[in-house]
């Protein structure tokens, strides 16, 4: 039943970042259309055509990668082939202003989009005050490490917990005689028994009846006994806010968000060489993945054993980042992203300002062809990131933290 609520989760992260890419579109379709500009396309995937149909000057249809979308808008680029009769409504003769709002468009969509579901994640689910570490296992430890703060080292023996055939799921009811209620209890069990003993810990498996009895014997880590197992945790208390704070709140983390970008773009370059370490997740930036890493993640946010409401929680929140993440990547003045077409203009007014002042004619607009060079290295680059991203992912995937 896991395998199948994973596989749910992986469609409904492929179904929003669909949804994302095309409302992403068309902020750019509905403006451009707003202001006259010709858009012969809009299509939702890449690759081969699955469907499609034209009303009006436009074509609508799907495709069969569902890994995006796109909108052609007539005369994007000075570089395009404009067809007789459609130079009026190119979008490269249009007044700055108007261009401006359709390249921004977008973005805008986006963020705001990001942001209205922080609304509607304070309004319904609540964000989870305090945790409920339950005596659930959620985890099993692969080894045992030399220290706790390490990895598994090569050749390190297998954790207690493992080879007495613990299982994720068992609820471990006693341990060493002593009644286990929560992972507190479980720990203070844990610590008040000698590394090396064997113990008696009783636990309960689903299917199971009546309790099943292992005996671990408790390795020594860091001088303590050590079982190998992580806990279960649940959200203690769910703080719901109502319809006029909870916009307040949600601009808060709001920008909670878009500092954790920052912070992220900071630590990018020292992360890169970690993507494949086990160590991965300790910085903000090892936590970025690929589609193929976030796909992983809303996968396993569907088959945890935790509540729905936390998965929900979880799963919108993963649904914000993308929505932000894409809107503020977007941003970056780099050509072919919206920042980059911004930034010509900019560029393409203040030439313009500057003719004004001297009394020389307007120079119009960019010779782009000088400028694809930089768009080759700016592809070249995100596409390197986008691999390396997918290879850390399936090689050194993230994992919910426990």
């Amino acid at each position: 039943m896991s395998s199948f609520y994973g596989l749910l989760g992986v469609i409904a992260f492929v179904v929003a970042l669909l949804a994302t890419v095309v409302l992403h579109e068309f902020g750019h379709f509905v403006t451009a259309k707003r202001f006259g500009m010709k858009a012969t396309q809009f299509f939702v995937g890449f690759g081969p055509t699955l469907w499609s149909r034209r009303r009006g000057e436009t074509e609508y249809g799907i495709k069969a990668i569902p890994l995006g979308g796109f909108v052609r808008i007539v005369g994007y680029t000075p570089l395009e082939r404009i067809e007789p009769g459609d130079e009026r409504r190119a979008f490269y003769r249009q007044p700055a202003r108007q261009r401006a709002i359709v390249i921004a468009a977008g973005v805008v969509i986006n963020l705001v989009v990001g942001y209205l579901l922080l609304v509607a994640v304070n309004l319904t689910t609540g964000l989870p005050e305090g945790q409920n570490r339950t005596a659930t296992v959620e985890a099993i430890s692969r080894c045992v490490p030399a220290s706790m703060n390490e990895p598994c080292g090569s050749g390190a023996p297998p954790a207690p917990a493992a080879q007495a055939g613990l299982r994720r799921g068992d609820r471990v009811v006693s341990f060493a005689g002593r009644p286990i209620r929560d992972w507190d209890d479980l720990r203070a069990a844990i610590r008040a028994a000698q590394p090396g003993a064997e113990v008696s810990m009783v636990v309960r498996r689903a299917g199971d009846q009546p309790p099943r009895t292992l005996r671990p014997r408790l390795a020594e880590v860091d001088g303590q006994a050590f079982l190998g197992m992580s806990p279960l945790v649940l959200a203690a208390n769910w703080d719901r806010k109502g319809p006029v704070s909870a916009p307040v709140t949600a601009a808060g983390q709001f920008g909670g968000y878009l500092g954790q970008l920052g912070r992220i773009a900071v630590d990018l370059p020292a992360a890169i060489p970690k993507l494949f370490s086990p160590d991965r997740a300790q910085t903000p930036a090892g936590q970025v993945g690929s589609v193929y890493g976030a796909g992983d993640v809303s996968g396993q946010i569907f088959a945890s054993n935790q509540s729905w409401r936390f998965k929900a929680f979880l799963f919108l929140s993963l649904v914000v980042s993308v929505n932000i993440f894409v809107g503020v990547l977007n941003l970056l003045p780099l050509l072919p992203m919206d920042g980059g077409h911004l930034a010509v203009l900019c560029y393409e007014r203040i030439r313009a300002g500057i003719a004004r002042i001297r009394g020389r004619p307007d120079p119009g607009t960019v010779d782009m062809t000088k400028l694809m060079p930089v768009t080759y290295i700016a592809v070249v680059l995100l596409v390197g990131l986008g691999v390396l991203l997918i290879l850390a992912d399936v090689l050194n995937p993230l994992k919910l933290p426990q």
